[in-house]
């Protein structure tokens, strides 16, 4: 669907996806049979007031500053260019991080021709504020400064705009709008949200700014791979040698596709996914996938880094790509409360594989068992917040697998009190109804609160309260026996006829479908 020309509606992140949520997606032509709204107004007014939002969630044109950057890189990937006209006159301009002043070449007011003063990784601006500057960026140096790049081919990099991004503050009313204006042979790739289809204009909202997001520039493939609920944005940087890319994307899919399964949706409608091959000096031991992260800067990316001497047979049975596209089934929890969001990804990474037929129910709560015993045996003086809050590498299994107990003991007591009808996958699917993806820097108490009053019972703060600053580990213990999970010499074994039988088996029930397609997969890898 278009809008009549010369008319701008801006509508933020949650509104868009309550609009895929109700089905009033506006690219999909059979909207109108789901819908009785007639136009594109109607059906944004139908989409908030059947969630139950106020119109507060749009923000109109003029209500809403926009600045506009130019961005323009050579083909040779050495210099970036940028200029910024500023829709009012600002009086502070940083980058994220301070180092980004190294790469600087120039940088001035350009409606003035006069220089401006740096400090540290702020400029200083005239004290009326400046409307329009430019400046350049010498992208090699800033590409060497950084680790992605080590395995990739000379004619792709990894530059993240924290180093080459200089803007003012984005609020919940201002913005940046980006217009790329690149070689015709020369990709980009940007975690922000699209503005068209043309792959060249985007716009930064309001984030957690949890870490350095990724931008990509050069000669490698941008693809898009549909799931359930999304269209993840995949761009394959290159190596300095061949890679199967068609392998990579039916891996990515596959992980995706584990992550729908908690609750019919991948939690993210448009995530940025960048594949980066890793050199071969920091390849560790033969881990398909050595290593991932979930960044929130400006729009949610996830970077996984591979290794390209696996076949796809390992890169399926990996649990690194389902571990962090869980994250993104919650909002950004702060450091100290970290535990928590690590915890629900590291239960999910285990479940979500035994419900796309990747894991078996033996292998799934042996996995567990073992995870548990990691945590368990990770400086047991500390509480979880403060293995979190102090960030001790030693203490990293407390921080992954504490909050993987709550999460098995939340997710148990809600089955149980509600008969069944009621999971941690049915709340959290609330959550995303209601409350992703956020800008917002949630604290544990304030997220665990929000999920019981979702789902309207008292079982998330009552595990926060008895363990989190409690010394030691949350003990799953109890809920094992319940389930009929016994260990014996390390060894897990599955009773037949527990008291929790049903939930247990419910927790890992195999998706049929999902697990036939992935075991045509792995048949078509060997």
């Amino acid at each position: 669907m278009q809008l009549p020309a010369g008319r701008t509606v801006v509508i933020t992140d949650r509104a868009t996806t309550l609009l895929m949520d109700t089905g009033a997606k506006l690219t999909d032509p059979t909207t109108a049979t789901r819908t009785t709204c007639a136009t594109f107004l109607a059906k944004l007014a139908c989409a908030l007031l059947c969630s139950g939002l106020l119109f507060g969630s749009i923000a109109t044109a003029s209500e809403t500053v926009v600045h506009q950057y130019t961005v323009s890189v050579d083909e040779t990937l050495q210099v970036m260019h940028v200029e910024a006209r500023f829709a009012t006159a600002v009086r502070s301009v940083s980058a994220r991080s301070r180092s980004a002043a190294d790469y600087l070449l120039d940088f001035q007011n350009c409606d003035e021709n006069a220089r401006i003063r740096l400090r540290n990784r702020r400029m200083i601006v005239p004290s009326g504020g400046i409307q329009c500057m430019n400046y350049s960026v010498d992208l090699t140096a800033a590409a060497r400064d950084q680790r992605h790049n080590a395995g990739l081919s000379p004619d792709n990099i990894v530059v993240s705009p924290s180093l080459w991004l200089w803007r003012p503050e984005i609020t919940d009313t201002s913005g940046v709008a980006v217009t790329f204006d690149l070689p015709p042979n020369i990709a980009v790739a940007v975690p922000w949200h699209a503005l068209d289809n043309s792959g060249k204009r985007y716009r930064i909202y309001k984030s957690p700014e949890s870490g350095n997001a990724p931008a990509a520039f050069g000669r490698f493939e941008n693809h898009e791979v549909t799931v359930p609920g999304a269209t993840l944005r995949v761009s394959l940087m290159q190596s300095q040698t061949p890679m199967d890319n068609s392998e990579l994307l039916r891996w990515v899919e596959a992980a995706a596709t584990d992550v729908s399964l908690a609750y019919g949706l991948f939690p993210n409608p448009s995530p940025l996914v960048v594949v980066i091959p890793i050199a071969d000096g920091s390849r560790r031991g033969n881990s398909a996938v050595p290593f991932g992260r979930v960044l929130r800067d400006g729009g949610e990316a996830v970077e996984l880094f591979v290794n390209q001497d696996q076949p796809l047979s390992a890169f399926l049975d990996d649990w690194t790509a389902t571990h962090e596209f869980s994250h993104l089934m919650l909002p950004f929890v702060d450091r100290k409360h970290r535990w928590i969001s690590e915890g629900f990804a590291m239960y999910y990474q285990n479940v979500l594989l035994a419900r796309s037929g990747a894991y078996d129910e033996q292998r799934t709560w042996q996995k567990l068992y073992e995870g548990y015993e990691r945590g368990r045996l990770s400086r047991p003086e500390l509480s979880p917040n403060d293995a979190a809050l102090g960030g001790r590498r030693q203490a990293l299994m407390k921080i992954y697998w504490s909050g993987a107990a709550l999460a098995l003991m939340a997710d148990v007591e809600l089955r149980k009190q509600s008969g069944g009808s009621q999971t941690l996958d049915t709340v959290l699917r609330q959550f995303h109804a209601c409350c992703l993806p956020s800008s917002h820097n949630w604290t544990g108490p304030e997220f665990f609160a929000r999920l019981d009053e979702l789902s309207d019972r008292n079982v998330f703060m009552p595990l926060y309260r008895r363990y989190a600053d409690a010394v030691g580990f949350p003990d799953p213990y109890t809920v094992f026996a319940g389930l009929g999970v016994t260990i014996n010499d390390g060894s897990v074994r599955l009773a037949r006829n527990a008291a929790l039988l049903a939930i247990r088996t419910s927790i890992t029930q195999v998706d049929a479908d999902v697990a036939n397609w992935r075991q045509r997969l792995a048949a078509d890898a060997r």
